[in-house]
This record gives C-alpha cells, structure tokens and sequence, in this order.
C-alpha cells in the first residue's frame, strides 16, 4: 500500500520586486508549517520521504516539515513548479519504489488539482494544507485518476 502526502507551501510574500521562484516566506508562513508538521508528528502521520518544488517558499516549508519530523533534506524536482495535475502525477507516477510514505509539497493550483484528480474530493487547499491519500496500490506507477481514498486533510486553522 502506497500513501501520499501533499503539502502546498506556507503563506509567503507577495511581492518582493523579484522572481515569483524567489519568493520567501512570510514569518507566519515559517510558524503554520513548523504547526502542520508538529500536528502530523503528533497524528503519527511521518513519511519517509519529502519531494519538493525549488521554489523558495516551498523548498523553505518542505525543509521546515523534514526539520520537524526528523528527516532526511529533502529532494527537489524542478518540475513540481507551475506544475498540471498531469506532470504531477508523472512524478507521483516515478516516486521511488523503496518508499511507502511519500510527502510531495507544492504549489497550487497543481496541488488541489492532484488531490481532486486522485481522490474525487474537491477541496479548498490553503496555505500550509495538508492531505494524506491512500492507495490499495503497491507501486507507484500504478497510482491514476480516482485510486487514492482521502485519509486526512488539515490546514492551520481547520
């Protein structure tokens, strides 16, 4: 059985006269991403492995959770920016076999997309939001539209 986590990255700054990719996060942002990771810490909810955009907001949130739940840095891939729910789920689709528990952070509206393509459920994916998809599934190649089963979703303030 395979499981994903999705994370969209923490509130970040709107405007900072730069690259949208340089955006860092907001002090708030920093605090609800140490929250969410503490909360699935706390659920047992701890996956092996994080994936995430480059992204400077998002890298900042995926290492915040990895520094929360005591795990190794995590991975980048390039493609997970200003990504469709079909790139996505390429790179669900070539997740590293070896993991059962994988945490892809990201951005939306890629990331509500994935979850409502996998799951069915049409969600509201704020800020530091949080999904853990199921799937009766045991590789990841495998995983399409409508396969995973929607075990926990959360958000700072939900």
């Amino acid at each position: 059985m395979k499981k994903l986590l999705l994370v969209r990255h923490a509130k970040a700054e709107k405007d900072t006269g730069g690259k949208d990719f340089d955006r860092p996060l907001k002090y708030i942002g920093m605090q609800d991403a140490g929250f969410m990771a503490d909360r699935l810490k706390e659920k047992l909810i701890v996956p092996e492995y994080i994936v995430a955009s480059p992204a400077l907001r998002t890298l900042t949130t995926a290492e915040i959770f990895a520094d929360h739940l005591g795990l190794p840095a995590p991975t980048t891939n390039k493609s997970i920016f200003e990504a469709s729910e079909k790139t996505l789920l390429k790179i669900i689709n070539d997740l590293p076999g070896q993991y059962n528990f994988v945490a892809l952070v990201g951005h939306n509206p890629g990331i509500a997309y994935i979850l409502q393509y996998l799951t069915g459920a049409a969600m509201e994916v704020h800020t530091s939001a949080v999904a853990v998809i199921d799937f009766e599934i045991d590789d990841w190649a495998s995983i399409s539209k409508g396969l995973g089963t929607l075990a926990y979703f959360s958000w700072p303030n939900g």
